[in-house]
């Protein structure tokens, strides 16, 4: 059984691996071990602490097979990008080039630096086991993350953004990099990926270009990539949008990966969340996959299960009273989120549209 809970210190061996070998690199988990044990204190401390509204809080999640206990998956939320310095990216602008002489009117695509994404909440750090990549579990790894959201509204903003990987080769080269990066930094992607600090540091709005650029006059290479995401990222993009983020007027800064958003009220871990009583049960009935969320104790749990379908699950109350639905839990899933026989928890679909279909679109692709 997979479920998905809070990071704790005692993790630090697992996560720092995880750290070493993801691909692509995570922003959020240093290769440091000493910068590594502070952020998952951090994270720990932001568990804790009461948060009336969003500020420097970094929520670290991690994926535990609870038959093994060995760590599969790890992604994170930061409450307030760009808290301590403003968070970059490129914001998708079109400028109007006019001449009543000439008889010319163009309407001209531009990229603008813009810290207008900053003070939003933000998904990112999403890594899971390869061999689990296109499964249910990924949905469950990164989506999880919404549950908590959804589950704790004072702690994150009405709108939430995730940053995905933009195209590069096989070697790593972003062609967009290379077109405007490059003659800014001098420097090979990958070097300045390790010290963006996930596109909140200064020294972004000190090289980068102030005035915008034309995308006209870029390379085609660097064009066809704008606003697309590497094939690497193609699960996490159907992912996002089964949850109801769509891409937006942003793009990444140093590879042009597209920048999605939501607002937390149209997401499906919103619309379609409602209170479940668990009801012990011998093994899956009938119906549809749905995360299942808990904070028993405090400690936030989120796992798959299968439970009847909103409309026809049982415990309905008649003459327009309505008790919640029950939600029959075999013994490894109440076990993994730690509840028994009678308690609350929170549930949504896994799926918006047609479970199959939906696993026909991520089946075979990788994060």
């Amino acid at each position: 059984m997979l479920f998905v809970r809070p990071a704790r210190l005692s993790d630090l061996d697992a996560i720092a691996h995880m750290a070493r070998t993801a691909q692509p690199v995570l922003h959020s988990l240093p290769h440091d071990r000493a910068a590594l044990e502070a952020r998952i204190a951090l994270s720990e401390d932001s568990f804790r602490a009461q948060v009336d509204f969003p500020g420097e809080e970094f929520y670290l999640f991690v994926l535990e097979d609870s038959a093994t206990g060995r760590l599969v998956g790890t992604s994170s939320i930061v409450a307030a990008a760009g808290y301590s310095e403003p968070f970059y990216a490129f914001r998708n602008d079109a400028l109007i080039h006019a001449s009543r002489e000439l008889h010319v009117n163009r309407k001209i695509h531009a990229l603008t630096m813009s810290h207008e994404l900053t003070g939003k909440s933000r998904l990112a750090g999403f890594y899971i086991e390869p061999a689990l990549r296109g499964d249910a579990a990924a949905h469950l790894m990164s989506r999880a993350r919404m549950m908590y959201i959804a589950m704790n509204r004072r702690r994150f903003t009405p709108e939430v953004f995730s940053l995905l990987l933009g195209v590069t080769d096989d070697a790593g080269v972003s062609p967009f990099w290379e077109a405007v990066g490059r003659k800014f930094f001098g420097r090979d992607f990958k070097d300045i990926e390790m010290v963006s600090g996930g596109r909140s540091r200064t020294f972004i709005a000190e090289v980068m270009p102030a005035y915008p650029l034309y995308v006209p006059l870029l390379p085609e290479a660097a064009q066809r990539v704008l606003g697309e995401p590497d094939p690497s990222a193609l699960l996490a993009y159907e992912i996002h949008l089964e949850e109801g983020f769509e891409t937006d007027r942003y793009v990444d800064i140093f590879d042009a990966g597209p920048v999605m958003t939501a607002q937390m009220d149209r997401t499906s871990s919103v619309e379609g969340n409602e209170s479940r009583t668990v009801r012990e049960s011998a093994g899956a009935a009938p119906g549809a996959k749905y995360l299942v969320a808990s904070q028993h104790g405090g400690e936030f749990r989120c796992a798959l299960a299968t439970l009847p379908e909103a409309a026809q699950a049982p415990g309905r109350a008649g003459h327009g009273v309505h008790a919640p639905a029950a939600a029959p839990l075999d013994a490894a899933t109440r076990a993994a989120l730690n509840v028994q026989d009678g308690e609350a928890v929170r549930c949504a679909p896994l799926y918006r549209h047609n479970e199959d279909d939906s696993m026909e679109q991520s089946t075979g692709e990788a994060q």
